[in-house]
């Protein structure tokens, strides 16, 4: 019999694991001994979190990021064909949401290995959820170009797009960015759209603030490398 894939949610912050995953989440993890993750160090740290302190070297890890090749990728099918379970587990918080894990779930699918996802935090559910901004109707655009020329372009793409179609546009940013991708919008946009800023969700510190463009230019505001999801409505 074939192994299952279970899509295992991490935590989108340092606090209390408890306190953001629900109890099957936390009972899956130990009864799991392989785990294909995007980043050793940090399943490492959750899963020691998460009740497996001391019995962390008797599980397997298989790397799955944006430099794993899909031959590598197919690789990990062997596991389930030996009959193992495998959970999948993403520095996004949702595995395969915004992550290149995405690519083992379509292999699975193709190959009739059963998947279950796992109830967990989304940044960008949440973020939506406290926006104030159109729920009915969003996409997600993932990562903007890096460059500032392209990211402004992009900008302005996204403003015309949300105002003809009244669609929430929900964008991220590599952190370090954060403050550029904020200066770009307040000289790219309208006065009259409106800008979300969704700031460590999840964490104790964060901080949901909605307001017009015009108003963000009247406030300050650093963000410095905060995690932030941003989410824009002309």
């Amino acid at each position: 019999m074939k192994g299952k894939l279970y899509l295992l949610p991490s935590p989108l912050g340092d606090g209390p694991v408890e306190d953001v995953l629900p109890r099957s989440v936390l009972e899956a993890i130990t009864r799991i001994q392989h785990y294909i993750v995007e980043e050793e160090r940090t399943v490492r740290r959750f899963l020691s979190k998460a009740g497996l302190r001391g019995h962390i070297e008797e599980l397997s890890f298989y790397p799955l990021n944006e430099h794993t090749t899909p031959e590598t990728i197919e690789s990990y099918l062997k596991l389930f064909d030996d009959g193992w379970d495998v959970g999948l587990i993403s520095e996004a918080g949702l595995p395969a949401v915004a992550d290149p894990g995405a690519a083992l779930v379509a292999l699975c699918h193709t190959h009739g290995i059963e998947v279950r996802p796992f109830v967990g935090p989304s940044s960008l559910m949440l973020a939506l959820m406290g926006s104030g901004l159109n729920g009915q109707c969003f996409a997600f655009k993932g990562y903007l170009p890096a460059k500032n020329d392209a990211r402004k372009q992009a900008l302005r793409a996204l403003e015309k797009r949300s105002k003809a179609a009244d669609e929430t546009q929900i964008f991220i940013e590599t952190p370090y960015r954060n403050d550029a991708m904020l200066a770009d919008l307040l000289t790219s946009c309208a006065d009259s759209t409106r800008l979300c800023l969704a700031i460590n969700l999840t964490c104790p510190d964060q901080c949901i603030l909605t307001h017009s463009i015009k108003e963000w230019k009247n406030k300050k505001i650093t963000l410095g490398k905060r995690p932030c999801v941003f989410l824009m409505l002309a």
